[in-house]
């Protein structure tokens, strides 16, 4: 069995390569947090606007889970901004940024009231 020649092997990626990718996937997380509070606000305008017209009953319970649903999205932009310039700085610094364990622990315990 013959081994592998060396020089058949793709060289290694350029490090400004990996910035770049990196740099997009960044930009893509970006985008989701966006997406996220843009489905929060719709949920929260259907539900304290909409909701209420349609079943033909008192307003104020849909208003209230709709402020809440508003609430949310605020949240998630403001989270996504701050996640955004963490990743920057690592980008431009070379150190990890991970995730907070107080970010993930709000989204979870508030997703699951």
């Amino acid at each position: 069995m013959t081994e592998p020649d060396p020089r058949d092997e793709p060289p290694p990626p350029l490090a400004a390569d990996v910035v770049q990718r990196t740099s997009m996937a960044a930009e893509r997380t970006w985008l989701a947090w966006w997406r996220t509070a843009l489905a929060a606000t719709v949920g929260a305008l259907a539900v304290g606007r909409l909701a209420p017209e349609v079943l033909h009953v008192a307003a104020w319970p849909y208003v209230v889970l709709g402020a809440g649903y508003a609430a949310l999205a605020i949240g998630l932009l403001l989270a996504g901004a701050s996640r955004q310039r963490e990743l920057e700085r690592s980008l431009d610094g070379g150190s990890p940024a991970p995730l907070s364990f107080a970010v993930v622990s709000v989204f979870t315990i508030g997703h699951k009231r």
